[in-house]
């Protein structure tokens, strides 16, 4: 009887094909998050170095988002056209090429042009890593997708580490020049482990007129976001919005051959995990910018003393995402995103209060524990009910979507920080702590949404093909 019930067990084996597809998109993810890290912290040196000023400075950065934002709408039409691999590979082949370009650059012109070749194949490469997991995990999406993000959360870790060995031993160019031996690894791991695309790739039109809309759109509403402060920034918020509903307008009358299809917006099954996806990158991306400002600026910590505070938002990242399959099993999508969105929330209440009392040391690092514990399990829950429901066919075009309704809450949300800081700290002045709590105040209200848009989420999700 005992070997009777052994073999009537389901077998929850991850198959062997799910975990080479895992490991190759963890490598391009890593790389990628340690390539913006690295540069993020040594903004500065490299201005100092090309002597360039921060506002010429800042668009190694800016550009490198703007251009990503252009080519994301191309992903699900140019993997149904050319190939999930032959994409992928391109876009992995290109990123290493344009870091040796960044590396070898001489000016800050050619610098920043670089780093614009990194942005679009970056927009190309970025959802590619949730699409594949997704075609080939089934039900076992959440337990792959913690496992696969655990490399990719090394890069907040690693990266203000490494780049300050790298600057304190050599000259900034090798910031970019370190991503090249992974860049070969990578490509040639997926040269060999991902499987071969279909021998006929799927002829689907390409959509002229929507690109010529949601391209420029995403663009100028990215950009309108950064400028918020100047008076440019609300010709281009509302240039963007303009676009953005001219595209709504275009897929609505042409679904089939549009490059997203807006009416899965309509479908609440993915409209929710969207918007949730939306508010969680906008928390992380919020916190990334609130809480190094008050430790430096508003307290006086140097650098290093808040680098090393910060990689702890990662480690409990790291630490959540590895039980990401077993939480999801046991409470279900809405109980762990909701749950974490709330802890989340609690995790920045210390820094609320701080502002107006003394900086402490050990709640500042439990409570950036917390927050990466919490932040880690927004996510994958919400990822993967919005995948529940789609089929394999559709999943570009709904990855694409999914993918810009979570990279334009980055935007809003550090947008409305630098409000905040704005507000309360007079640039001609020094900061001190209390001055940042209108920015933890607005950090919190992030967080409420995020919590009321994963209390929205299905409790449990059944994947299509287990119908």
């Amino acid at each position: 009887m005992s070997g009777t019930r052994e073999r009537s067990a389901p077998d929850n084996r991850i198959p062997r094909s799910v975990w080479k597809v895992a490991v190759v998109v963890s490598i391009g993810s890593f790389m990628a998050q340690m390539d913006s890290t690295l540069v993020n912290v040594s903004l500065s040196a490299i201005g100092h170095a090309l002597r360039s000023p921060v506002a010429t400075t800042q668009w190694i950065m800016s550009g490198y988002l703007l251009a990503m934002a252009l080519m994301l709408p191309l992903n699900g039409w140019l993997v149904d056209r050319v190939g999930a691999k032959r994409l992928y590979l391109f876009a992995f082949s290109t990123f290493t090429l344009a870091s040796v370009l960044c590396g070898a650059a001489q000016t800050m012109e050619e610098l920043i042009g670089a780093r614009i070749v990194q942005g679009l194949v970056a927009g190309l490469l970025a959802p590619m890593a949730q699409m594949m997991i997704g075609r080939v995990a089934g039900k076992n999406m959440e337990r792959v997708m913690g496992y696969a993000t655990l490399p990719i959360l090394l890069g907040p870790i690693l990266g203000p580490v490494l780049a300050g060995a790298v600057l304190a031993r050599a000259a900034w160019p090798w910031l970019f020049l370190i991503n090249v031996p992974v860049g070969i690894l990578g490509v040639t791991l997926a040269a060999l482990l991902l499987a071969p695309d279909a021998a006929q790739p799927q002829k689907r039109r390409f959509d002229f007129a929507g690109f010529a809309l949601i391209s420029p759109g995403l663009a100028a509403l990215v950009f309108g976001f950064q400028s918020a402060m100047h008076a440019e920034g609300a010709e281009f918020l509302l240039a963007g919005a303009a676009l953005l509903a001219g595209f709504v307008w275009h897929s609505v009358r042409r679904p089939t051959t549009a490059l997203i299809d807006v009416r899965l917006f309509a479908d609440r099954m993915f409209a929710v995990p969207a918007v949730t996806q939306f508010f969680a990158n906008g928390i992380m991306y919020g916190r990334q910018l609130a809480v190094p400002l008050y430790l430096i600026a508003g307290c006086g910590l140097s650098a290093a003393h808040a680098g090393w505070l910060l990689a702890a938002t990662g480690a409990g990242m790291m630490a959540s995402f590895a039980c990401m399959g077993f939480l999801t099993e046991r409470l279900g999508c809405r109980a762990l995103a909701a749950g974490g969105a709330l802890l989340a929330l609690v995790s920045t209440l210390p820094f609320l209060w701080m502002t107006g009392h003394a900086f402490s040391t050990g709640l500042a690092l439990a409570s950036l524990f917390i927050a990466g514990v919490g932040q880690g399990t927004i996510s994958i829950p919400s990822i993967s009910a919005a995948y529940a429901r789609m089929p394999k066919a559709r999943l570009p075009v709904a990855n694409t979507a999914l993918n810009i309704a979570q990279r334009i809450g980055g935007p809003v949300a550090t947008t409305l920080i630098s409000i905040a800081v704005s507000l309360a700290v007079p640039s001609s002045s020094a900061a001190e702590p209390r001055q940042f709590l209108l920015a933890f105040a607005a950090l919190c209200g992030l967080h409420l949404l995020c919590f009321a848009a994963a209390m929205l989420l299905p409790a449990r999700v059944r994947r299509a093909n287990e119908r």
